[in-house]
């Protein structure tokens, strides 16, 4: 069990996206407490958002479980993807970095290129970047953060994916990143709770368009997660105190709960799930 106070979160804020290392307290990313078990030995996985949050312990586990991966992030995270090439260099795991910005359609095609040049090939795509912006009231919604929200969130995804189709292995496997938002939605998240529907959405129906491929797709719905989307304008800063606490387990998930769901849908264990959604969110239903 992580040792963080879940309980605990100081009202903080910096500006976007954000640095998980100046997070108080910093989230758990399984760097200390995550045992792999080889489930992915020899697997090649590119994964977005991989310098904080979710995408950061999925790249950590990942590395674990034996994958050589490739993780993209922003420019301005330079230094938290950093401290991950360490983690994962520390146990002898092979990464590469690949800053870039995923609202660049010429980008998330040059990242897949990339990705195969050092891979060899992709057995696994993590989507797991994302933008989240809280906007209390509608008149405050802009037409660029909706345009930035949806491209991230969204236009990546069929980016990345029709990019990486011809590098995806047969047998391998694509993990699209929705939220509890898609069922639950704050009144504050307006654009990205929308995002976050079309893409549980639209992994049902790339599942069905892959499976001829002998490519499975599906996805993880974290509810109430500790990362820097958080503190770097993706709640109002006053709710942070009592974030998480209206899930049954009364707290909030760390980034390192989440990615064993990653790593089960990554892996030959779900062999015979297609199109379908696991939720990590501490009981909300």
């Amino acid at each position: 069990m992580t040792n963080i106070n879940h309980n605990n979160f100081e009202i903080q804020s910096q500006p976007e996206p954000g640095l998980e290392s100046k997070m108080i307290p910093k989230p758990d990313d399984g760097s200390s407490n995550y045992n792999g078990h080889k489930k992915l030995v020899g697997k090649k996985a590119l994964i977005t958002g991989g310098d904080s949050g979710i995408g950061r312990a999925v790249a950590i586990a990942f590395a674990h479980e034996g994958a050589d991966i490739v993780i993209n992030y922003l420019p301005e995270e330079e230094s938290d993807a950093q401290e991950v090439k360490q983690i994962v260099e520390k146990i002898g795991g092979n990464i590469h970095l690949i800053p870039g910005d995923l609202k660049s359609e010429k980008f998330n095609h040059n990242l897949v290129e990339q990705a195969v040049k050092l891979l060899g090939h992709i057995d696994i795509l993590a989507l797991i970047a994302g933008k989240q912006q809280s906007i209390e009231q509608i008149d405050d919604l802009t037409t660029q953060q909706l345009i930035d929200t949806y491209t991230t969130n969204v236009f990546s995804l069929v980016w990345l994916i029709k990019a990486a189709k011809p590098y995806i292995s047969r047998g391998g496997s694509i993990i699209t990143t929705s939220s509890l938002q898609a069922d639950r939605p704050s009144s504050f998240l307006i654009d990205y709770a929308g995002t976050k529907s079309a893409i549980r959405n639209m992994t049902i129906s790339l599942a069905q368009q892959f499976s001829d491929y002998g490519i499975r797709v599906n996805c993880v719905a974290p509810g109430p997660t500790w990362t820097a989307l958080q503190v770097a304008g993706g709640r109002p800063i006053e709710q942070l105190p009592s974030f998480g606490k209206n899930t049954i387990l009364n707290r909030a998930g760390q980034p390192r709960e989440i990615a064993t769901a990653y790593v089960y849908l990554a892996s030959n264990e779900s062999s015979f799930i297609n199109g379908e959604c696991i939720k990590v969110n501490g009981g909300l239903t």
